[in-house]
């Protein structure tokens, strides 16, 4: 077995490209940003505004890369003067623009976009292989003599109009069996699907936002946006955050 090439800038920008053809196909340029961002600039702003259907203001700098929140009840008025305060109280809240918590993506759709690796094999930083663990639906991290006992991987990426990042599915190859999320420091679960998902709404416990650092490879989960797959020395694959688990692994085919 070799280290997978990497494809990981490559699936990116197909992802980038095939998302921007979604977004543009569904609102025209001179909506400017909108569909990434709402924001309020004071100097197109009426003394007094009303906010009538949200719940929050947003503040978005320049770059788009850092929004500030405040809190506001139901169509209270706001002036020039909240505005100011907002972009200026360092007590605000700090948001980073980057994927819906999960409790926001249930209307989040993401469609099958092509199978990136077949067969593939997940080692992690110990050099420990996943395989099956025969009692009962879950995967556990053993040292392998023999890479032909290791688990192969299907990896499935998938495209939505939300999410930034790279989501994909983990299928054990010539099977129906996907990776499933659960709870922290509870096993993943291997579930059973009629057939690969075109399009996953509600299931998003088999999705995983694929993100690399170095010749490393991490899987968090789309549902549990702070875990990650995760292995520990006798315990089976689970989800974690982080130390003293193992949420590094690189991707080996033939």
């Amino acid at each position: 077995m070799a280290k997978v090439p990497d494809l990981f800038e490559d699936l990116k920008n197909c992802y980038r490209e095939a998302r921007h053809i979604r977004i543009h196909s569904y609102f025209p340029s001179s909506q400017k940003s909108f569909y990434d961002f709402m924001s309020l600039d004071t100097s197109e702003t009426s003394k007094t505004s009303r906010l009538s259907f949200k719940e929050n203001v947003v503040m978005v700098t320049a770059n788009g890369k850092i929004l500030k929140k405040r809190r506001l009840s139901l169509n209270q008025f706001i002036t020039d003067d909240d505005l100011e305060a907002i972009a200026n109280d360092t007590e605000e809240e700090i948001i980073k623009p980057r994927s819906a918590h999960y409790s926001f993506q249930s209307n989040v759709k993401y469609n099958f976009m092509r199978v990136i690796h077949q067969e593939c094999i997940l080692n992690d930083a110990l050099n420990q292989s996943i395989i099956r663990d025969m009692s009962g639906p879950y995967l556990m991290a053993a040292t392998l003599n023999n890479l032909e006992e290791a688990v192969k991987f299907d990896m499935v990426a998938y495209v939505s109009e939300e999410d930034s990042q790279l989501p994909v599915t983990l299928r054990i190859s010539k099977t129906q069996l996907f990776v499933s999320a659960q709870n922290e420091d509870e096993p993943v679960l291997l579930k059973e699907m009629p057939e690969t998902p075109k399009i996953i709404k509600d299931e998003t416990n088999l999705l995983f936002f694929w993100e690399k650092h170095g010749s490393m490879d991490y899987f968090k989960s789309v549902a549990h946006p702070k875990l990650f797959i995760a292995t520990k020395q006798e315990k089976l694959v689970h989800m974690a955050s982080g130390p003293p688990s193992i949420t590094d692994f690189q991707i080996l085919e033939k």
